[in-house]
């Protein structure tokens, strides 16, 4: 197994979409690049907030379902750090990026799930419709939905 595997390339992608995402905010006008920077940084709090505070679980005994219970958080963190890059993020390289991430993580989600024999939530919009790199502030799903999904999963990058 190589040293760089798919899913530390997307936590590396992740890591380059936050911060370049940053960096790209201060390339705009220095009032609205402050706006911009402050509201991407402010959602970007909020979700790593939100995902700490739901990855503090009680032990229950049973690995896979406490691994479960941490990830799916991690991962649904992860979907609203690639919405904020939707949202404010002007590369579009790396919005493609944020897209995938968003796709990669549903699916993980969603597998975790259907693992344990939980069942799926129920289909909804894909949180990137009505996204564009206007830096406004569209409207998404409540951030803890899981649009349907396709299952196929990659292994290659």
């Amino acid at each position: 197994m190589s040293a760089t595997t798919p899913r530390r390339k997307r936590g590396i992608a992740l890591a380059a979409v936050v911060g370049a995402a940053l960096v790209a905010a201060a390339g705009v006008l220095p009032a609205a690049a402050d706006s911009i920077a402050a509201a991407f940084a402010a959602e970007n709090d909020a979700a790593m907030n939100r995902m700490m505070a739901a990855m503090e679980i009680k032990p229950s005994g049973d690995v896979d379902r406490d691994f479960a219970a941490m990830m799916i958080p991690h991962h649904q963190g992860a979907i609203e750090m690639a919405q904020a890059e939707l949202r404010y993020g002007r590369n579009e390289q790396l919005r493609r990026i944020a897209q995938e991430i968003i796709v990669e993580q549903q699916q993980e989600i969603a597998a975790m799930h259907l693992a344990l024999g939980q069942p799926l939530p129920p289909s909804a919009p894909a949180p990137t419709q009505g996204l564009s790199a206007t830096h406004t502030t569209n409207s998404l799903p409540h951030p803890h939905t899981m649009p349907g999904m396709h299952m196929e999963h990659r292994d290659t990058p």
